[in-house]
């Protein structure tokens, strides 16, 4: 589940400490403090939308064309 680097805020670096641990240790370590900082970190903010009187226009002019049976072209 990499973002590639954009995270806000950034994620920190994940270090092991203990004397050299198995490939498959360090891997086991990593992924459930990946899980940990997933599973507690605060859900995302939603921005409004704010669309001017055109889009607004143009997207209720697109959701009502689809809706009117007989109104398509050809």
């Amino acid at each position: 589940m990499s973002r590639n680097g954009k995270r806000r805020p950034p994620r920190p670096r994940i270090e092991s400490i203990t004397p050299a641990p198995s490939s498959e240790e360090a891997a086991a370590i990593a992924a459930a403090i990946e899980r940990f900082l997933a599973d507690t970190a605060p859900p995302p903010v939603a921005t409004p939308q704010r669309h001017s009187a055109w889009q607004r226009a143009a997207l209720r002019e697109g959701v009502s064309a689809r809706a009117e049976p007989g109104s398509n072209w050809g």
